[in-house]
């Protein structure tokens, strides 16, 4: 899953997807075992209400705790009980000695020179002790975007892309998911957050590892913590969730959640869709775009564009033929049509589109009256797809076992 909201234009953005650069500063953290299980419950991506529940049953807990505690954890960023000293020394205690505040653990944090960075982020738990997965920093002129990972790994097996290569170990919980955004928006100076102060990590897409409707339960209480109004406050627009096609729950972004969507698309008929994306099996695309339709009416006049995404493959999906194709299926929706130039990973059977070929297929795709935006890939010289560095850095901490 590769998109984000762009301008109607053919601008070159960069992908939050298939980025990961090479590392030229020279204060990069590596990687390191990760550190010993805290069994104490973690109050990050607890919601509000959930979070109220649990400090209820503090002996030194008022009916105000609640709220200053999230004011401490998503305004102030604070990390430690002790810090918050409009507490009474007695329930920072109790709180110590029962809950902890943990993002995840950052074992490698890399930046290129154009200044994408990318996070391998470590959740230590009994049952997972070596889990890892990727967050990408992707900064732009007037904005910055986070892509945050879902699951570890993926069950998809889309075969243009390198996760798909990946089993999938389990869901990301909802801590798992809002940690990702504290490591990034604490490293990037955003906390304590100031109202008329300008966040440096201002927009977020669902589009790392996973497909983040196949696991709903987490992914919908991570976006309910970002979002709440005293919290972090995030704006629903600049949250994008994209998905392969998980019909039934496409609707359910907008009446539940109120983000921006965007498909992986991919193809213009079914038979290639089948091969480029296996979901489309069990939600072909007629399914796929009525679930759209009805995402569209939902959010009303709210005046989002859907996103749908398409990788560039060479003589795949790539002729004038598919363009024009692709405008007679979007032309009755809201669409913002993203082409993606394929970033090649070591063993994927898929070339990359001549970039004369993706113009001219882009201006087939905007003279049909739909905007679109292609983006120039980076860092192909190095592990550029996502997923790869995950797999290079286990496939290092296997051979020095």
């Amino acid at each position: 899953m590769l998109s984000q909201l762009s301008r109607r234009s053919q601008t070159i953005i960069p992908p939050p997807f298939y980025v990961i650069h090479r590392t030229y500063s020279s204060t990069v953290s590596t990687f390191t075992a990760p550190s010993r299980s805290d069994h104490r419950k973690n109050l990050i991506g607890l919601t509000f209400e959930d979070l109220s529940t649990e400090v209820a049953t503090l002996p030194s807990s008022k009916r105000f705790t609640p709220a200053q505690l999230w004011n401490h954890l998503y305004r102030q960023g604070s990390t430690q009980f002790e810090d918050m000293t409009n507490l009474s020394k007695s329930l920072r205690e109790e709180l110590d000695g029962k809950y902890r505040i943990h993002y995840g653990d950052v074992q490698l944090d890399r930046k290129a020179k154009d200044h994408t960075r990318k996070f391998l982020i470590g959740f230590n738990t009994k049952q997972d002790p070596g889990a890892i997965v990727e967050t990408v920093l992707i900064p732009e002129k007037h904005r910055s975007t986070l892509c945050v990972s879902s699951q570890i790994g993926c069950s998809l097996k889309c075969s243009f892309c390198h996760t798909g290569t990946q089993k999938l170990l389990r869901n990301l919980t909802s801590s798992e998911v809002v940690g990702q955004y504290m490591i990034a928006a604490q490293r990037s100076g955003d906390f304590p957050l100031q109202d008329n102060t300008k966040k440096v990590v201002s927009n977020m897409v669902f589009m790392g590892q996973g497909e983040p409707l196949y696991n709903w339960r987490n992914t919908s209480a991570a976006i309910k913590v970002l979002t709440h109004p005293d919290g972090l406050a995030w704006s629903k627009s600049k949250i994008t969730v994209s998905t392969s096609g998980v019909v039934p729950l496409i609707p359910k972004l907008a009446s539940e959640l109120g983000v921006s969507l965007a498909i992986s698309l991919h193809a213009t008929n079914n038979d290639l869709r089948d091969e480029l994306v296996p979901l489309n099996k069990t939600y072909p695309l007629e399914m796929v775009l009525d679930a759209c339709r009805q995402y569209s009416n939902i959010m009303g006049n709210k005046g989002r564009r859907i996103t749908f995404e398409y990788v560039m493959l060479d003589h795949v999906n790539d002729s004038l033929a598919e363009a024009r194709a692709l405008v007679k299926l979007l032309k009755q929706l809201p669409a913002h049509v993203n082409l993606i130039p394929f970033n090649p990973w070591p063993g994927s059977s898929y070339g990359t589109t001549k970039w004369e070929q993706i113009e001219l297929f882009s201006q087939v795709v905007m003279g049909g009256g739909i905007p679109c935006t292609t983006r120039r890939p980076r860092g192909k010289d190095i592990l550029a797809a996502c997923g790869q560095l995950k797999t290079s850095v286990e496939q290092q901490r296997k051979s020095h076992a």
